[in-house]
């Protein structure tokens, strides 16, 4: 064990030595280091990146930023707990129980430990929930070890609002050989918790926002998008890596995805941003927010520019999917709710087994999960990825078939009251993304001929 240490020291010193001069080549070099220790199936995933960064793509730039802007202690453990551990040495683990069919471990464990929250967002339930209904601190950490074990790479914290629970800093030191994402509203992160989030390097922090201003104080109240904006210059003043995160609604799009609130953000020190679609799971007996089929193509092409002419890297949730092979709901990663309740994803609010009642091996075996997993890609088009909104047919079945219970109020709302708008929503989706699968696969055909 100790010699595995010392290897994963000497490799991480080599990638900063490498890549302190922050030069094309020496990026180039880095992936050479990095193919020799790649278990075979990530070996192709390293060359090209590495044929990306000779085609000098610029959102590959961000590597410079992440040099230039980050702070050593999390530079390290970026590398040795997300890279080496998370995604070499667990890709080991996780071979290792699929091929004894033991159980199926999540590439990302997402944890709610409280749902208690310090704003009062229109539409938002979290204002419901008290302190006596978090998750307990030594349940959390059991998860988090069997997790480990099991070969999960990321942890992803969620709420509520997570740094409400001033005790996670607790579980972030003792799991120092994890890494965590954790999904804030941002307002609570003053001088002090970005200068804990320098110390303890394995967290890299997502603040929610809206888009501008008003958009973002419309719903969140008056006076956040300034808090959000102080957050994003404490860390960036302590060098601590973050990003920011956007639900996406048919009134935000246009804001959230043009040049200027995106090189906003990068001007903030922001070097990633998530985009999520709106999805009507909270009791909202309405689909007027989501997106509509035109705009989630608008959205695909306004990813595809922002990665092409920006040194920062966009994640479009739905429009991604191909890139993991459609929905990785039960597969490759689950929620776990602030009552324990093991969900297949964030926005599947039911859910048939309880981790305060079994292992998480036993949890992600649970017939709910195999179920989903046996019908995944629930099309062949794999723009169109989601049970409850491109493929709603799916989950209504599966609640009628497997014993699961409900895990927030209204969760029935999705799969009783919208079941007409949203089989037109996805019959109107498949007739624009039909389109664009049909041209994407001939594109890759060609690239493969």
């Amino acid at each position: 064990m100790e010699v595995k240490k010392m290897l994963k020291k000497k490799i991480i010193n080599k990638s900063l030595q490498i890549i302190s001069d922050v030069s094309d080549e020496n990026m180039v070099n880095l992936t050479y280091l990095l193919e020799q220790f790649a278990p075979q199936v990530h070996k192709p995933k390293v060359r090209s990146i590495r044929n990306l960064y000779k085609a000098k793509y610029p959102s590959l730039a961000l590597t410079k930023r992440f040099m230039t802007d980050v702070n050593k202690n999390c530079q390290e453990k970026f590398l040795e707990n997300f890279i080496l551990s998370g995604l070499l040495d667990n890709n080991r683990k996780k071979e290792k129980l699929l091929a004894a069919q033991e159980a199926n471990p999540a590439f990302v464990l997402l944890i709610s430990p409280t749902m208690r929250c310090n704003l009062k967002c229109t539409g938002c339930y979290a204002e419901s929930y008290k302190k006596e209904e978090d998750l307990e601190f030594e349940t959390l950490d059991r998860i988090i070890t069997e997790a480990k074990e099991m070969g999960t790479a990321l942890f992803t914290i969620l709420g509520g609002e997570p740094f409400l629970r001033e005790d996670l800093f607790e579980i972030y030191r003792k799991h120092s050989d994890a890494y965590f994402q954790v999904y804030t509203n941002g307002t609570l992160i003053n001088e002090e918790i970005a200068q804990k989030l320098a110390e303890v390097g394995n967290v890299i922090p997502k603040l929610s926002i809206e888009g501008f201003e008003k958009e973002t104080d419309e719903r969140r109240g008056r006076g956040t998008f300034r808090k959000v904006m102080e957050a994003m210059e404490n860390l960036k003043e302590k060098k601590v890596p973050f990003g920011y995160s956007v639900c996406v609604t048919r009134n935000n799009i246009e804001s959230v995805t043009s040049d200027e609130f995106v090189d906003s953000m990068i001007e903030k020190g922001a070097l990633i941003g998530w985009y999520f679609l709106y999805m009507p799971v909270c009791g909202d007996k309405s689909t007027r927010l989501m997106p509509t089929p035109e705009q989630r193509y608008y959205l695909k092409t306004r990813r595809d520019h922002i990665r092409s002419t920006k040194p920062f890297f966009m994640i479009d949730f739905w429009n991604d999917a191909p890139y993991v092979g459609g929905c990785v709901a039960a597969k490759w990663y689950c929620h776990i709710t602030n009552r324990g309740d093991v969900e297949p994803c964030i926005f599947t609010h039911f859910a048939q087994a309880n981790i305060k009642t079994t292992s998480l091996k036993e949890a992600v075996e649970c017939q709910f999960f195999k179920e989903i997993r046996a019908r995944q890609p629930y099309s062949p088009n794999l723009l169109m990825p989601c049970m409850l909104i491109d493929s709603p047919e799916v989950i209504r079945e599966l609640c009628k078939t497997c014993e699961v219970r409900a895990t927030h109020p209204d969760a029935q709302t999705l799969t009783e009251d919208l079941k007409d708008d949203l089989d037109k929503y996805s019959q109107e989706t498949h007739k624009i993304f039909d389109k664009v699968w049909e041209k994407e696969n001939k594109k890759i055909e060609k690239k493969q001929a």
